[in-house]
């Protein structure tokens, strides 16, 4: 066994790099392990407008950059690794990482949440390839095409905006009412007026067609009768699911919908063991407070060092 870090953080969102950012300042060793995307939900999200200290709003590619940069130039160290399991091994934590156990004396679980998926034909078999979550990412490959968008939220209607740069039209499906912020749902009836977007209501997909290895419709029932709606591709933005699954049999405890419950100093169940932003319960999901749960976490964390060496 290799010897025990002082700190491993899981994932390397907003919270996680706000979080080293405090650790490493303090000078304690600190690893953060990523699966996916640095920066997480937020890299990959058009345009952030209500973080503070940016008056003109910051492309949330270039706030995780920023947050990276500043997190690295004190020390941190951030690789590339898939947490599959958790557990309490004497006075350390150790951590399942790609396969091989990683020692820790205190660890900061702030993996966020993912993509909720329709489960539908279609959507898994032509991810990426016609099937999307990310509008960010992937809206620029549907210039002067159609589009259908999925979703009732604040991200659907967001989403769906942006990608009116790219598209001829975009059918947007609500499976009951719009839940959008008033705010959005105005500016989504500048769009709808002008031809841009249409909006269906009572709405629920059944299947998403294809021919030739191409994204052709979306078939769906409403109000009882079966309808379709051509497209070239599909975007889903139906909510979010923690990223908790790793932590089965863990001894940390999760609520009803799998977040992380914590303490007032944000404290899991399982001792050494903190959680901060999204994936914890009772988070607000947004970037400005995953941010200053993060640095919470971190003085606890550094708190909790400290007793560790007294004893």
């Amino acid at each position: 066994m290799s010897e025990v870090k002082d700190v491993v953080m899981i994932g390397a969102g907003p919270s996680a790099l706000a979080a080293a950012v405090y650790t490493t300042r303090e000078d304690i060793d600190t690893t953060l392990y990523e699966k996916a995307t640095i920066g997480g939900l937020a890299a990959i999200t058009d345009l952030v407008d209500n973080y503070p200290g940016f008056a003109e709003g910051i492309s949330g590619m270039q706030l995780a950059s920023q947050l990276q940069a500043q997190a690295e130039r004190f020390g941190a160290h951030i690789d590339f690794g898939d947490i599959s399991a958790l557990r309490r091994d004497g006075d350390v934590v150790e951590l399942i990482v790609d396969g091989k156990p990683v020692q820790a004396k205190a660890v900061l679980i702030a993996t966020g949440s993912d993509y909720k998926k329709l489960g539908i034909p279609g959507e898994a078999e032509y991810y990426g390839r016609g099937v999307h979550y990310c509008a960010t990412c992937d809206g620029a490959f549907y210039r002067e095409k159609r589009l259908v968008v999925v979703g009732g939220g604040n991200s659907a209607v967001q989403e769906a905006i942006f990608l009116t740069r790219f598209t001829t039209h975009i059918d947007l499906l609500v499976r009951s009412t719009l839940k959008a912020s008033e705010v959005l749902q105005h500016e989504l009836e500048k769009f709808v007026a002008e031809g841009k977007i249409s909006v269906h209501y009572g709405v629920v997909p059944d299947e998403i067609v294809t021919e030739d290895a191409k994204v052709i419709r979306v078939d769906a029932t409403k109000d009882g009768q079966k309808v379709s709606y051509d497209t070239d591709g599909v975007f889903v933005f139906i909510g979010l699911k923690p990223n908790t699954q790793f932590l089965e049999n863990s001894g940390v405890e999760l609520d009803e919908v799998g977040l992380i419950k914590t303490d007032l100093k944000l404290s899991t169940t399982l001792p050494g063991v903190f959680a901060s932003g999204d994936v914890r319960s009772g988070a607000t999901m947004q970037i400005a407070s995953a941010v200053g749960e993060g640095a919470t976490a971190a003085l606890a964390i550094r708190e909790y060092l400290e007793e560790l060496e007294r004893n």
